[in-house]
């Protein structure tokens, strides 16, 4: 039987450099969850009624105060594992190695699918409530008119009590901060900047609109409100009927990407039974929750602008 491989050519050990913008949504991931069961944790929130006019005849108005629980419940579990034969590894000069295999993994699959769970999550909680979500033609938005446009979801509900405190995060696509570069009623200055990502960065445009951090998403695939996560390959693709997000607003204090399990394991040939190479394993667990406020138990604190259908 003839031998398929050549053994005349030169494999380098080293991989193309895959150029992808990483995780976006690093600042809402968070750890500092008590967890009741396997996979719930639940958040109380607290409201009161307000003051009354005193009555010098004497007595006291009574106020009512409400406190509700809300359970969260994680439910985005994914897995994945790689077997690396020992005769591949050998032959190919370690370029198929699972110390590769698992840096590709998480350039191209993982990294990316937490910030397309992210954004869907959020899209989905914005449209969910009144006075949250528009939709605008992306045609529609030039240098002209960006720069209002942007104001104006920034200024959407109650935004403002957390734009008040600087913690708002806008993302943006990349046409819209071409047209913000562009604009003559915008004089900030924006710049590619690197965000602290698990002790590496992330380069892309970033600029200010009062106080508020714009982000630029360069990688549009995962900048849609809703996402299949059981295609026949894995992965993620958008949708069918989903649309694309022109703006989306959070702030940290109230999302979170919450991590449940994160679990990876490495065997080496011999110790399992699947095959004469070696095995990676790969689980996470996680989910993304928008918390509602202290004052009325509402969610007011997210926003997204999809493209017109």
């Amino acid at each position: 039987m003839a031998n398929t491989l050549n053994y005349a050519q030169v494999w380098s050990p080293e991989l193309l450099e895959i150029m992808t913008q990483e995780t976006l949504c690093t600042p809402f991931i968070t750890t500092n969850v008590k967890w009741l069961d396997a996979k719930t944790f639940h958040f109380t929130s607290m409201s009161t009624s307000g003051f009354k006019n005193h009555s010098r005849s004497g007595g006291w108005n009574r106020g009512t105060y409400t406190q509700t629980d809300h359970p969260f419940t994680v439910t985005h579990d994914r897995d994945i594992e790689f077997l690396v034969d020992k005769a591949d590894v050998d032959e190919t000069n370690a370029t198929a190695s699972i110390q590769n295999i698992a840096k590709t993994f998480t350039k191209t699959q993982s990294a990316p699918e937490k910030d397309a769970l992210f954004f869907a999550k959020v899209a989905a909680t914005a449209k969910a409530q009144t006075g949250y979500h528009t939709e605008t033609d992306p045609a529609t938005i030039t240098k002209a008119n960006v720069y209002p446009y942007l104001k104006t979801c920034l200024s959407a509900g109650k935004l403002r009590r957390y734009k008040a405190k600087g913690a708002l995060i806008a993302y943006v696509t990349s046409a819209i901060m071409d047209a913000l570069e562009q604009a003559p009623d915008f004089t900030r200055t924006i710049a590619v900047t690197q965000i602290a990502d698990g002790g590496t960065g992330i380069e892309t445009r970033v600029t200010e609109i009062d106080g508020v951090p714009v982000m630029e998403v360069i990688d549009d695939e995962v900048f849609y409100d809703a996402f299949k996560f059981d295609g026949e390959n894995g992965g993620f693709e958008p949708a069918a009927g989903a649309h694309k997000i022109n703006c989306l607003i959070a702030t940290p204090l109230t999302t979170k990407l919450v991590p449940k399990i994160s679990s990876i394991y490495y065997f080496n040939p011999g110790s399992h039974t699947e095959g004469d190479g070696y095995l990676y394993q790969e689980r996470e667990l996680s989910d993304v929750f928008t918390f509602p406020n202290g004052k009325d138990g509402k969610v007011d604190s997210v926003f997204v602008d999809t493209a017109a259908s």
